[in-house]
């Protein structure tokens, strides 16, 4: 018997790819077009192939900036994702805790991130604010407008309040969805509180921790708003991410021809690990389930 296909449902999807041409695809391709060509006008133009890519790729300024992405991004899933892991495990499972956690825990993610900025900003200040001005009760020299050092360690905290509730959040759903079944098989068996986690909840966990870890990932090898408002990207170039050199380059310098081509660099970059990492994760899933 021959299947009877109604490709009327095309129609229903091409609202969405003509969105995603206007919103993504046409903007992608003025990029590539600024990346190849050296633009002086809107009638003259010169082709220049890739001299735009290299020229980039021999900028110590972006090794620098690379450096200091790697290490931030690196830092960032290395604490969030087992704080999340920890926090969501000793959330309360059933009663009114539940409500009051899940509101605490959404507070710092509805926080605009320009904002975020502000009030770290204020919060971190030797002078008026009450982290800063603790610390230098207590001893400490700190002063995050002078020291690298301070600078560095004050954007990685802001980071950890701010994003650590969604790993946490994730992982508090993953944990949800196990069945109280397995719970009462492992308590038979007399398993330990650790192979619990380990043969039944983490595995559980893990499409929703690459979810988590992807996201954190993308964000924090993105992140602008947060640090520029802040530190402005000092002392120095202390806090200077790969997103804040591209926009030195592109409207400090107005350079837009380097930033095009860099740009598509810090597009595939972030293209490729994903798609290694969700590889990696999902193949080891699979071997395990075998």
């Amino acid at each position: 018997m021959n299947k009877i296909t109604n490709n009327k449902a095309w129609f229903l999807v091409l609202p969405v790819f003509f969105i995603v041409a206007i919103s993504a695809i046409i903007p992608l391709m003025t990029v590539v077009n600024y990346s190849v060509q050296d633009i002086f006008d809107p009638q003259t133009r010169f082709f220049v192939g890739t001299d735009w890519f290299r020229q980039v790729l021999e900028d110590s300024r972006l090794h620098d900036a690379l450096i200091r992405q790697i290490v931030y991004t690196g830092s960032v899933l290395f604490i969030e994702v087992p704080l999340g892991i920890g926090i969501a495990l000793t959330l309360p499972r059933k009663g009114w805790g539940v409500s009051a956690c899940m509101v605490l825990l959404a507070l710092p993610l509805l926080i605009p991130w320009n904002v975020v900025g502000t009030i770290w900003q204020i919060f971190g200040r030797a002078d008026i604010g009450l982290g800063g001005y603790t610390l230098n009760l207590l001893g400490m020299d700190y002063n995050y407008s002078q020291n690298p050092m301070d600078a560095w360690v004050t954007v990685l905290v802001m980071d950890i309040w701010h994003w650590t509730s969604l790993i946490v959040l994730l992982c508090y759903a993953g944990l949800r969805s196990i069945p109280d079944a397995y719970y009462q098989a492992a308590k038979i068996d007399g398993a330990s509180n650790w192979a619990v986690f380990r043969f039944i909840q983490l595995p559980k966990m893990q499409s929703v921790l690459v979810i988590g870890v992807l996201l954190r990932f993308m964000d924090s090898f993105m992140i602008y708003t947060e640090p520029f408002v802040l530190t402005g990207g000092g002392p120095g170039t202390a806090t200077t991410f790969l997103s804040q050199f591209l926009v030195t380059v592109a409207v400090g310098q107005f350079d837009l021809g380097p930033a095009a081509a860099f740009s598509l660099i810090y597009f595939l970059i972030i293209l490729l690990v994903c798609w290694v990492f969700y590889t990696v994760v999902m193949n080891a899933g699979k071997r395990e389930e075998q």
